[in-house]
């Protein structure tokens, strides 16, 4: 009986661990992109491993001319996230449809990752699933 109890406890405190784990693919909000969150040098960032036009396709909105031809593929749109609390905060999001560069943090919510983007009070909220 003892051995029963230890193992649920120990199953219940695994599954905890594993909720609280923001590593690992997420497809976006809309869908058209895999986001992969991996931890480098203390800090959390997450990289296009899969988009829905193609692995081709380009950066084609980037502000830095130069940049424009390469692919998106492997590209980090999130960078330098540190953990306080519930939250992974200081970062940044980079948004390929326009370009643009926000401040960011992100956290888990029922199993699914909260990803919000900033612009001095103004923010927007997309929800990304585990895949």
């Amino acid at each position: 009986m003892k051995k029963f109890v230890l193992s649920l406890v120990l199953a219940v405190f695994a599954l905890a661990g594993y909720s609280q784990d923001i590593k690992g693919k997420w497809l976006t909000e809309a869908g058209d992109a895999q986001v992969e969150i991996y931890e480098a040098n203390g800090k959390v960032n997450g990289k296009i491993v899969w988009l829905k036009q193609g692995p081709e396709t380009k950066d084609t909105h980037n502000p830095d001319e130069k940049l424009r031809s390469r692919k998106l593929m492997g590209v980090n749109i999130l960078s330098g996230l540190s953990k306080k609390k519930e939250k992974w905060e200081g970062g940044r999001i980079y948004n390929p449809k326009n370009g643009k560069d926000y401040k960011c943090s992100i956290w888990l919510e029922d199993g699914k990752l909260k990803v919000r983007g900033y612009i001095g009070f103004l923010y927007e909220t997309q929800t990304w699933k585990r895949k």
